[in-house]
């Protein structure tokens, strides 16, 4: 029937249930699109203030739509399923939601990699976390509630709810009143490898990308150094290790305020 059809109506009801599938998808693609136009066109910042107004509004307006297709109450803005949901399934559905976007970054790098080459794919890749984690820690600072040039304390919260800390085990440790570091103490990606006896994947460029931008982005103040990550050498209780330091001179400020 999927070769003759000729409107939505001709298809049976599996190939319907797939269009559906398909125009929520379109709608991913196209919502990205938008971002990716303004944000080449206006700057990052701008784009980031029209997401925030387009956004609030796209889900209001598709949440009505749904909850009256599919017969679910909202409340608070809040589909009513999900409220009543246990803590526990609640806390294991952010964990599916965290895999599926892991699994979903892995997917495109290997898209990549197999037409394309490793050196295409490591660049797309690093590039990619270039928009990906300023963006994070936009959504995260607006989720939190976080002022502007939060320090290190915003920083360690914002860290504690990216997609990362859903997948990971990482831990904070408190160096000086100017600086922390954080660890990746268990990987997912790096920890398959090694179940399989391949070396560790070499994401020290990348990590330099994500973990700089996404601390600049919570505040500018912040410097980034890496301590290790492969492919350098690492010891058992980490794969890799980052300090973050806020400005000399903007901390003893802060003591004043």
């Amino acid at each position: 029937m999927l070769e003759t059809a000729k409107t939505p109506e001709d298809l049976n009801h599996e190939d319907k249930a797939r269009l559906v599938l398909d125009m929520f998808h379109r709608i991913i693609v196209h919502y990205a699109l938008w971002f990716a136009e303004i944000k080449h066109q206006m700057g990052m910042e701008k784009a980031l203030e029209i997401l925030g107004n387009a956004s609030k509004k796209s889900y209001a307006y598709q949440m009505k739509r749904l909850s009256r297709v599919l017969e679910f109450e909202m409340k608070d803005d809040l589909p009513a399923p999900l409220l009543e949901m246990p803590a526990e399934s609640v806390h294991e559905l952010m964990d599916s939601v965290a895999l599926n976007w892991l699994a979903n970054d892995g997917i495109w790098f290997q898209a990549v990699e197999f037409t394309s080459g490793m050196n295409d794919a490591k660049r797309c890749n690093d590039s990619c976390w270039a928009h990906f984690s300023p963006f994070e820690a936009w959504s995260i600072k607006k989720f939190l509630s976080l002022p502007e040039n939060s320090g290190l304390e915003g920083l360690k919260r914002a860290l504690n709810f990216r997609l990362y800390s859903r997948v990971n085990t990482q831990s904070i440790i408190d160096e000086k009143p100017d600086s922390f570091v954080f660890q990746m103490n268990e990987c997912r990606v790096q920890s398959a490898r090694k179940l399989k006896g391949l070396d560790d994947y070499p994401c020290k460029s990348g990590g330099m990308v994500e973990y700089t931008y996404f601390a600049r982005a919570i505040d500018p103040a912040i410097s980034t150094e890496c301590i290790a990550c492969p492919p350098d050498a690492h010891p058992d209780e980490w794969y890799c290790a980052w300090r973050f330091k806020i400005n000399e001179q903007k901390f003893e400020n802060s003591l004043y305020d």
